[in-house]
């Protein structure tokens, strides 16, 4: 028989959530996304040249660059692979953020409908009246007019969305093509030190547009063995289009991410990616880490999220190197 006190209970039942002083109940489980301010990260032991890098070779060792007298004319990096989630979109943000940090000047490219670059530097692509795809598209619109500002000092966006996607059909019956992006970039390449073109994850006619305008590719690889199999048939892609259409095109370099060097399989991939590619493969290694997820919803590169985690080192080193290169 119930008490008085136990009427219209059920035993076993979770008890009612807690209300707020207005009666509505207080959720259990906080829904938002926003982040919190990056924590102090850990300052990782510093690797100096000479030692053995996660590469199986001994570091070199780079100095920071020298600034600049004046910006211009940039250099064209296209970051390629038919791969996707390697890291492509990641490693341009923080690449651009970490150039600027040594005095350059930097644009980014969102060459791909997704619009994974955009969102990342805390643009809403579906809210843009004017992206890549006007600028391509219409004569009457300049790529000044759709270049964007970014929380970076020195870093511009030339931003995407899924309109892009239709240029790749309405480009097939243009004359010169496979150079569109190039004319599109004529006009402001003698304002930046370097253009960084995010490609989308295939080897259609977008991909092979930032190739073809392209002074040099980055590939980001993943430490794992489907990655590593696409490389081959991405370097024939790269060999054609040097070939038929940018004789200037070379493979600025192989950037090995999400490494993980307590497995078997990470250390034997980037083996072979050595033992493959040698000193086209960068010293620099992208380590897997939860900062990089943080980035992208905070909309921010790392190096100004958490700018003394490993990842945010790792892009410094990363900038150095290309502009060694």
């Amino acid at each position: 028989m119930s008490t008085p006190e136990h009427a219209g209970q059920t035993w076993g039942a979770p008890p009612p959530p807690p209300r707020s002083p207005s009666g509505v109940p207080r959720a259990s489980v906080e829904l938002s996304l926003a982040p919190h301010a990056a924590p102090a990260d850990e300052d990782h032991t510093e690797q100096v040249a000479g030692d053995m890098g996660p590469t199986g070779r001994p570091l070199r060792k780079i100095a920071d660059p020298p600034l600049v007298a004046r910006h211009g004319p940039a250099k064209i990096l296209a970051v390629c692979n038919q791969k996707g989630g390697v890291g492509k979109t990641t490693s341009t943000i923080n690449l651009g953020a970490a150039l600027t940090e040594y005095g350059r000047r930097v644009l980014l490219v969102d060459f791909d409908p997704q619009g994974a670059l955009s969102v990342g530097l805390g643009v809403h692509p579906h809210q843009l009246d004017q992206t890549i795809y006007n600028v391509i598209m219409e004569r009457n619109v300049a790529v000044d007019d759709v270049i964007m500002r970014t929380p970076v000092e020195g870093m511009d966006l030339l931003p995407s969305n899924i309109d892009l996607s239709a240029a790749e059909i309405q480009l097939v019956s243009e004359v010169g093509r496979e150079h569109t992006l190039v004319r599109t970039l004529r006009p402001v390449i003698e304002h930046y030190d370097y253009v960084l073109v995010d490609c989308q994850p295939s080897l259609g006619l977008l991909t092979v547009n930032a190739l073809a305008a392209a002074d040099g590719v980055l590939i980001p690889l993943e430490c794992e063995f489907f990655s590593l199999r696409g490389v081959a048939l991405l370097i024939d892609t790269i060999e054609k289009v040097r070939e038929r259409l940018n004789p200037k095109l070379e493979i600025t370099g192989i950037l090995a991410t999400m490494y993980d060097p307590r497995t078997l399989h990470s250390r034997e991939v980037m083996a072979r990616v050595v033992e493959a590619f040698g000193d086209v493969v960068f010293d620099t290694v992208i380590n897997r880490t939860v900062r990089f997820p943080e980035t992208t919803v905070a909309g921010e590169p790392i190096t100004s999220w958490a700018p003394r985690s490993a990842g945010a080192k790792a892009y410094r080193a990363l900038a150095r190197e290309v502009i060694a290169r």
